[in-house]
């Protein structure tokens, strides 16, 4: 695959930063910005940290990755770097990489005397290009395909850790790296909004979350299962979720800032019966190299953009509605559909947006 173009149009991009913040030059350490600069590149061998193994530094003739003797014989044997039009630089492991940089300085990452640029870099990361959206599409079907695997697996008696251990396998067997993988049972469903698996015991109802990275990119996606029959609260609450996320959907479109998304929100919430429920949980926002590049908050005057992608999450107390969406000219689309799933037709805007449900196995 030719990346020349891609990466070429990325570095214009971070050049027009420089010259509006007259720079001489921007060093990318994040992982996600070192993906989403060279097309894909994966540097984050410790998925812990959001430092990679590999930096880029882009002034306005050069682009170099600075790297270690480690990682230098993957980068250009496996990853092909300088074929896309970046110049690799190595330095032995043992020592500090002698990273050039300009004299004036924008990074993504805090540093002394530096001008931060992480919240540009993000918005840029957010904006994709239409082989990026490809991408997205093929990686949602691969998140969505994985999560349905593993609930096909889930039965009364699974540890939690279990749970998410068909989980991530059914992630890593379509090429994905699960970065995010949440699972909660039973009471913890309702107790907890990021249910980090602890072993307990699951009698009837588990709730499957999955942030999925290829290329970079990640999809994030949520279902939920139950065994025997819902509680008329329960299925309320989850008619009353899959309405806000409804409203959320048809209100992805172009022009739309991330602040009127916010009370957008809000008045779903209010309309659905459950005025403070979004106090509990951030309610999603852009996606990209993140699973959340920026948040639907008051103050956020980004604007959503043809070929962003969005992630919306309202959760209502024992519920949750979760998937990966693309924002178009001509509506929003779903790119995590889980075919044969029982879903809530919800008309909204003048559309019908459909959200999934419980999956009640009795």
């Amino acid at each position: 695959m030719d990346y020349t173009a891609e990466v070429g149009t990325k570095l214009e991009r971070v050049r027009a930063l420089m010259a509006e913040h007259q720079l001489g030059a921007v060093w990318l350490r994040r992982s996600a910005s070192v993906a989403w600069i060279t097309g894909g590149i994966d540097v984050a061998v410790n998925t812990a940290d959001v430092l990679g193994v590999a930096s880029v530094v882009v002034t306005p003739d050069n682009a170099t990755m600075w790297t270690n003797t480690i990682e230098a014989p993957r980068l250009q044997a496996e990853d092909g770097v300088e074929g896309r039009g970046i110049e690799l630089r190595v330095s032995p492991w043992e020592q500090p990489q002698p990273v050039e940089l300009g004299a004036t300085l924008g990074t993504d990452f805090p540093l002394e005397g530096a001008k931060d640029l992480t919240r540009e870099i993000a918005i840029q990361r957010s904006r994709l290009l239409p082989v990026e959206v490809e991408r997205f599409r093929q990686l949602g079907g691969a998140c969505a395909e994985a999560i349905h695997r593993a609930i096909n697996r889930v039965k009364p008696g699974n540890t939690d850790h279990e749970i998410a251990a068909a989980l991530s396998y059914e992630t890593r067997a379509v090429s994905t790296n699960p970065i995010v993988v949440l699972v909660g049972v039973d009471d913890r469903v309702h107790a907890v909004r990021h249910p980090l698996p602890v072993g307990q015991v699951m009698d009837k109802y588990a709730m499957l979350v999955l942030c999925g990275r290829r290329d970079g990119l990640v999809c994030s996606v949520t279902r939920l299962v139950h065994f025997g029959k819902l509680s008329d609260d329960l299925r309320h609450r989850m008619d009353a979720t899959a309405d806000v996320d409804a409203a959320m959907i048809a209100a992805s479109r172009p022009g739309t800032s991330l602040e009127e998304m916010f009370k957008i929100t809000q008045d779903a919430y209010a309309q659905a019966g459950f005025a403070d429920e979004w106090k509990l949980h951030h309610q999603g926002g852009l996606a990209g190299y993140n699973p959340r590049e920026l948040l639907a908050v008051p103050g956020e005057g980004v604007q959503l953009e043809g070929d962003m992608v969005c992630a919306w999450n309202p959760s209502i107390t024992g519920t949750k509605s979760e998937d990966t969406i693309l924002v178009t000219n001509d509506g929003p689309e779903v790119l995590t559909p889980l075919y044969g799933w029982p879903m809530r037709a919800v008309e909204v805007g003048g559309m019908t947006i459909e959200r999934p449900l419980i999956l009640a196995i009795e």
